[in-house]
């Protein structure tokens, strides 16, 4: 059942009718709002308050928009959670759009009142929304700005201010709609494990623990993750992120990224003189060990991963002359070797399972004395988190998997989901996921990839709670109790 748009007035009613919205007046002012919304909880269905309002502090100005993270009325704050998911929308059609909370009064405010509201720390103010706080399903309030402190209601300009503002709701429909059809009842199937590995758990404490030892700055070379939510957290307390050791001060502080470098990394942070901390994962320490031990015996060693990624650029730096980078069946199928050498195999700890193994099958298949690893090289999370994208696959109708977009196992998530047939999209966090893909869907699985921080998870099960995807599983495919220690140098 989609959603329902009520706005109080006849005239803002009008400004949000289009063919394929349901727009419903709802009048205006607390005790007409009561009345419609005892109407609304029979009825069932998600409801969208949206109309004029005033803004209560002064970076909001007339005509912007501002989306409720939870409404102030009389009878105490009701949070809004799927507030991010509709400013998003709005966002993407150009709109100008502020988040925050909004205060429900019974009376236009003004003056001191104006005032009084906003050190409760609401940013918008209206009549009408307390009276929807108890609704039993999902619920969003828009209000498009009128007056602010400066431009009061009272005052020449209203009537353009007006327009300025029932202009901007007009514009808004289009996410309005989107909002509507995503909203109703549904499932969240959670894939677990995922977030964070002990790699990557390990490479962000390095960089935490080398900030409280020797002071900010700490460079590091590369993401030390491939995410951007660390990267800025990390950034904020004081580390500096480089491409090159060339960047760096001599003698500074320097941590290198969790996938691991080329031996030459190492000798240029030596020239330079720099204090050393090693954040590679012991995984990808592995992969370099086994790499050097086979171009050590004169062997060569077919690389199975991807060729621009920097765990690849790393461990292709341990013998560039005898490594060969095999990134798909069709490569390993013509791939040569010069006569007389022995060959090897290894992968990207990152890779998608079944692709990795699908190329090494090929690579055995032409090569029947090729060596190999022991145990593949994919990592115990990479293929956990597979795993389990794999069964919540299975039953969702779309997955969501939340990572940065050069976060090579977060891809892999995605890929490995849409092998089973099912919609699959790679996000950031809950900004980057339209409403539109969740129109219809009424099963939807979460997952992260190793290096997406947990948090992020939690914000965007909130936000699709917040549009009728109220009944939360998990669906559990590993118990994951590994911890890597740290380096001398900072434990």
């Amino acid at each position: 059942m989609t959603g329902v748009v009520v706005a109080p007035m006849r005239v803002e009613a009008a400004a949000l009718r289009v063919p394929g919205l349901t727009v419903l007046r709802g009048g205006m002012g607390p005790r007409r709002a009561a009345e419609s919304a005892q109407r609304l909880t029979a009825a069932g269905r998600p409801v969208l308050v949206a109309g004029v309002g005033g803004a209560l502090v002064p970076q909001v100005r007339p005509g912007d928009l501002v989306v409720a993270t939870e409404i102030d009325g009389p009878a105490g704050r009701v949070p809004l959670p799927s507030a991010p998911l509709l400013a998003a929308a709005l966002r993407r059609h150009g709109l100008t759009v502020h988040l925050g909370p909004i205060a429900s009064a019974p009376s236009v405010v003004d003056g001191a009142d104006r005032a009084r509201f906003a050190a409760r720390g609401a940013i918008a103010v209206d009549m009408e929304s307390a009276e929807f706080a108890a609704l039993p399903g999902p619920l969003a309030v828009v209000r498009a700005i009128v007056d602010t402190p400066d431009q009061p209601l009272w005052r020449p300009g209203t009537v353009l201010r007006g327009i300025s503002g029932l202009r901007s709701l007009r514009a808004a429909v289009p996410a309005l709609r989107e909002w509507c059809d995503a909203a109703g009842d549904g499932d969240l199937l959670l894939a677990s494990p995922r977030s964070f590995c002990a790699g990557v758990e390990r490479a962000i404490q390095i960089v935490e623990r080398a900030l409280d030892r020797y002071g900010a700055p700490v460079y590091v070379r590369r993401q030390v993750v491939h995410n951007a939510h660390v990267v800025h957290r990390l950034e904020a307390m004081g580390a500096v992120f480089v491409a090159e050791v060339d960047e760096i001060p001599r003698g500074a502080t320097t941590v290198l990224a969790a996938h691991g470098v080329a031996p030459a990394v190492r000798e240029a942070a030596r020239a330079r003189e720099l204090r050393v901390v090693d954040a590679t994962c012991p995984l990808v320490m592995k992969v370099h060990s086994e790499v050097k031990r086979y171009t050590g015996r004169g062997d060569t060693v077919f690389l199975i991963g991807h060729a621009d990624h920097e765990e690849v650029e790393g461990t292709v730096g341990e013998a560039p002359d005898r490594i060969v980078v095999v990134e798909d069946a069709e490569a390993a199928a013509q791939v040569r070797v010069p006569d007389g050498t022995g060959v090897a195999y290894a992968m990207q700890t990152t890779l998608a399972v079944d692709e990795a193994e699908e190329i090494a099958a090929v690579l055995r298949a032409r090569f029947p004395s090729i060596a190999g690893p022991r145990h593949d090289d994919i990592c115990y999370a990479t293929t956990n988190r597979q795993r389990a994208v794999t069964k919540v696959a299975q039953e969702a109708d779309l997955v969501l998997v939340v990572g940065s977009v050069n976060s090579s196992n977060s891809q892999r998530l995605v890929e490995v989901a849409r092998r089973r047939g099912t919609r699959a999209r790679l996000v950031d966090d809950v900004s980057e996921v339209d409403l539109r893909w969740l129109a219809g869907a009424r099963r939807i699985g979460i997952t992260a990839g190793a290096s997406a921080p947990p948090d992020l998870v939690a914000e965007l099960v909130r936000c699709l709670r917040g549009v009728g995807r109220s009944t939360v599983t998990e669906h559990a495919e590993a118990e994951e109790d590994l911890v890597f220690t740290l380096p001398r140098e900072v434990s």
